[in-house]
This record gives C-alpha cells, structure tokens and sequence, in this order.
C-alpha cells in the first residue's frame, strides 16, 4: 500500500498531540506563574525500501517559554513576583527540590508556608515554618520579617529567607506536577541577585489570542490530514479494481 497513506495518519496524530499542547497552555492561561509549553513540527525522512519520496511531520517540544509574565499588585503581603529571571524552590510530593514562579503563597495547617498548591517553600533547605504574627513583611531578597501575635509593633523578628535560584534555563524541564526542575538532577546555589516584589503576582505568559489562533490552525491541519488518508485509501481501492479487471 502507498505509504503515503502512513504519512497522513503519522501527521493525523501528531497533530493531535500538538493540539494537546496548546489545550494545556489554554487551560493554565490564568494560573499565577504558568510558562507557556513551546512546540514545532520537525521533518523526519520515512525510512524503508523504495525511493526517499515520503516525509513524515513530527511535533516535537521545545521546552517552556521562559518569558516572564505580566505583574498584577495585589497589596496582599503573601503574595510575591520574582523580578526578571529566577524561581521559588519548593518542595516537591516526593520530597525533592523543584522550582515555581507562583508567589500567591499561603500558610497551612500547621503554619508552615506553601504555595496554592500546597508546595512547602523552601528557605535553607528546609520548609519554613511561621509563628503567629500580626504583620508580615517580605524583602525584595527573600526575607521574612514579621511582628509575633500580641507583640508591639516595634518587636520585628526574622522568620526566615525563601530560597530564590536562577539556573540554567537550558537545563530545566517541567514535572507532570507542574514543577521545574533540573535535567541533570543538580541543585543551583542560592542567587542573591534574584529578586522579588512583594504584594504583587506574575501572570501567566499564555497569549490566549495566539493560542487560540494556534488552535484553529491545527484543527485545519487535521481535517487536511484525514482528507490525506481518505484520499489515499480511495486511490488504493482504485488501484485494486483496476488489476482485478486486467
């Protein structure tokens, strides 16, 4: 059978899964800190007997689009942006370390700091764990002052500093939980020169228009697709009926 029809089922399905692709980066296009997940579709030659006359279309990932979000000031002293490139680490599921740029941070049950999706937040290597305060305040570094529950507002103590990083982008990836994390396994030092800004949150860098035009392009590129396989099936039908006759 021509193997044309494999091609257009091959490229049928890839774009598919580019469609995925862009659905994912649609949902997230309000989730605080969310980095837009990049794909193209890549040439990739059919190998097998015969002439080199069929190519086959591959989506393949890119990786995330680092570009930072839009800040919104939210005057909430828990929430936070990072300032140009750097991330949050947190703690993962499995105990790991992983890195976020959503700074709408909360406290838990049991006054440790997480993030809105329950990841404790890391400060020297540990989750940190707040007190009671009447007020809290964090640094443009990191650092958590605040003042203790039934304390003067005079009487500031330091609960701690979250731990910022900044690497490589190159050697990052995302979880199935979301999460970045390093390709290699290693575990970048502690950036001074990432800074945050409190009361404020990143929004994600999802371009909704873009996306949706995106989606719509695919939808297309599909419907051509099945036209292919279609096609190639009718041609095989004719063919058939053509030697039959002879």
């Amino acid at each position: 059978m021509d193997r044309s029809l494999y091609v257009a089922m091959t490229g049928a399905g890839q774009t598919l899964q580019a469609q995925s692709s862009v659905a994912h980066n649609l949902a997230n296009a309000n989730t605080t800190g969310f980095k837009a997940e990049m794909a193209a579709f890549q040439s990739v030659p059919v190998q097998g007997a015969g002439l080199p006359t069929r190519v086959n279309a591959v989506s393949q990932g890119l990786g995330a689009d680092f570009s930072p979000g839009a800040e919104t000031s939210t005057g909430r002293e828990l929430d936070i942006a990072v300032r140009g490139q750097g991330w949050i680490a947190v703690q993962a599921p499995d105990g790991s370390e992983a890195y976020t740029r959503a700074g709408d941070l909360t406290i838990d049950s049991e006054g440790v700091l997480t993030t809105a999706s329950g990841h404790p937040v890391l400060g020297d290597g540990f989750p940190i764990p707040l007190p009671p305060y009447s007020k809290l305040d964090i640094g443009s570094d990191g650092s958590i002052a605040l003042v203790p529950l039934g304390q003067g507002a005079t009487t500031v103590s330091t609960a701690g500093t979250i731990r910022l990083v900044n690497p490589d982008p190159a050697n990052l990836e995302r979880g199935p939980d979301g999460l970045m994390r390093t390709k290699d396994g290693s575990t970048p030092d502690t950036d001074a020169s990432v800074k945050v800004v409190s009361g404020t949150l990143e929004a994600s860098n999802v371009n909704p228009s873009i996306a949706l035009v995106r989606m719509i392009e695919l939808s297309r590129q599909f419907e051509m697709q099945m036209q292919g396989v279609k096609n190639a099936d009718e041609n095989a039908q004719a063919a058939t009926r053509l030697l039959q006759a002879g």
